[in-house]
């Protein structure tokens, strides 16, 4: 039985006084010295940083983002103490599958904006309308615009069971959910709950776009290329990029003073992603314009989510990938710059894979780099299970 509940209404509306302070914060930051290096390897470097933020303080438009999200429908709704928000896109379909769709860190939903008319009304699009979705797109807690947990406990199994009721309260019975980062994490959780469920759950499958894995018995002790290419990626991830989630899994709360008092910090910490963990040949921007990637640095600015969405790396990281198999039907689209590519086998031990796509192109942030061929996946993934 569900109890009573509301959905209300949600617009983005940031005051100019905050607007204001932001650029005045920009142009009066304290910079520090050059890097002694010609490459990123020491971080972003300063005058691209400089650069990005004197358009930042100068020339980006917020309310521009603003009234792209105001265009769509978005609520807020309580689960248990947590306030989410969610942009909820209803196909005009009478068939179409609702979707869940999760972002994680350092994304949100702002990274789905250009996945929502396809699959929503995807004869606009070239699509078939049996292809159709109702998608719905929350914000993780402590991200965005969902309130921040003021207790511990909020992890991606809890946060399984918020999409879970939020699913429900939107009175959909039978849905799907997809997801990459910490999106592919509470997915995972979701497939699992509907694995002990035993068919009572109402998550019919999963697609995910960074399916976490351990390696199979085989690749440990005659690894194939494919088993040494992921072996050397999670080395060069372990030695040169996760500094970023021991920061966050264990002090995210003292970071979180630095960066949500200095917008060029917080620039500089999320930019970095977008250079290192994007297809980009080097170069953030090939891969992502610079307006989108403000959209979403500007976004955790104004909503001050630095210390409560790196707060999830403490509560869950550890737990990032170990659990119970996944058997409930599982796509899979692998795209060849992810951070950690775990191969099919390793896969098919944890997942009841029953589709799985070697993409041509395209990083960490699937959604925002390749979107239409993520938006084919989803499609061809989810016809069997219509």
């Amino acid at each position: 039985m569900i109890r009573p509940f509301s959905l209300d209404q949600f617009r983005v509306a940031v005051p100019d006084s905050e607007l204001i302070d932001l650029r005045r914060r920009i142009e009066s930051t304290r910079w520090p010295e050059a890097e002694t290096v010609d490459d990123w390897s020491q971080g972003v470097p300063l005058e691209y940083l400089r650069e990005v933020a004197d358009y930042w303080r100068s020339t980006y438009d917020w309310r521009r983002l603003e009234a792209d999200l105001n265009a769509l429908d978005q609520f807020v709704t309580d689960i248990d103490g947590q306030e989410i928000h969610f942009i909820h896109a209803r196909s005009q379909h009478p068939d179409a599958m609702p979707i869940v769709i999760t972002h994680g860190w350092p994304g949100s939903v702002l990274e789905f904006l250009h996945l929502i008319g396809p699959l929503t009304d995807p004869t606009r699009f070239g699509g078939d309308a049996a292809d159709a979705f109702h998608v719905v797109c929350p914000s993780l807690p402590g991200f965005g615009f969902s309130s921040k947990p003021a207790t511990t406990g909020t992890g991606t199994a809890r946060i399984a069971e918020i999409w879970t009721t939020l699913m429900e309260r939107l009175g959909y019975e039978r849905w799907v959910a997809q997801g990459g980062d910490w999106g592919s994490a509470v997915t995972t959780e979701i497939g699992r709950l509907a694995t002990t469920a035993g068919g009572s759950h109402s998550c019919a499958g999963i697609h995910l776009n960074m399916p976490i894995a351990a390696p199979t018995a085989e690749a440990m002790s005659d690894p194939s290329p494919a088993d040494q290419a992921a072996f050397a990626a999670f080395t060069h991830y372990q030695e040169w990029e996760a500094g970023y989630s021991k920061q966050q899994s264990t002090r995210p709360q003292t970071l979180g003073y630095a960066l949500t008092d200095s917008p060029v910090g917080q620039l500089a910490w999320i930019l970095e992603k977008f250079q290192a963990w994007t297809d980009c040949d080097g170069h953030p921007e090939n891969a992502i314009t610079r307006d989108t990637i403000l959209d979403i640095v500007t976004h955790y600015w104004l909503t001050a989510s630095a210390a409560s969405s790196g707060r999830l790396y403490w509560e869950s990281f550890a737990s990032f990938g170990p659990g119970a198999r996944v058997d409930i039907p599982t796509g899979v689209a692998a795209f060849p710059r992810e951070i950690i590519r775990a191969p099919r086998p390793w896969c098919e031990q944890a997942y009841e894979i029953t589709h799985w796509t070697d993409m041509p192109r395209g990083g960490h942030f699937a959604a925002l780099e390749q979107p239409e061929l993520l938006v084919a996946d989803l499609r061809e993934c989810f016809r069997h299970l219509r």
